[in-house]
């Protein structure tokens, strides 16, 4: 290999190891969550999505006109929901449940999951951070 390919492939090396845990800080990043903040919305489960890498929950929840939002509210992961005590068949579409979160600093309809209490009354999540629940 002649030294500038060699010196070239280097450099690109660097710049790659560089970039990549800034890459990878940024997919992790919480930042759009208010996580000063909690809201309880109470609707209808659309969808649960049990998927890596991370579950979601698709709500329908009441609004002010008489319709109703659609809240996608993101979780942790299967593996680590698991041993949160959550089954891949904790939420069925059609549940009425409270879900309280850490809102979207955008104002929309989202967040991060905190707890829930699901029809039969059980509290999945953190149960101390879900008294908004009811």
């Amino acid at each position: 290999m002649s030294l500038p390919l060699l010196r070239s492939v280097a450099a690109a090396a660097v710049l790659f190891s560089l970039g990549a845990p800034v890459a990878a800080l940024a997919h992790h990043s919480f930042a759009m969550f208010d996580r000063e903040r909690e809201v309880t919305i109470v609707g209808q489960v659309r969808q649960f999505q049990w998927s890596n890498p991370h579950a979601w929950i698709e709500l329908d929840a009441p609004n002010a006109k008489g319709g109703s939002d659609k809240w996608s509210i993101e979780m942790n992961s299967p593996n680590n929901l698991v041993r949160q005590g959550w089954k891949s068949s904790s939420l069925k579409a059609g549940d009425k449940v409270a879900v309280t979160i850490n809102p979207l600093r955008s104002g929309e309809s989202g967040g991060l999951f905190v707890a829930v209490k699901l029809p039969s009354g059980q509290v999945l999540g953190d149960p101390t951070r879900a008294a908004a629940a009811g």
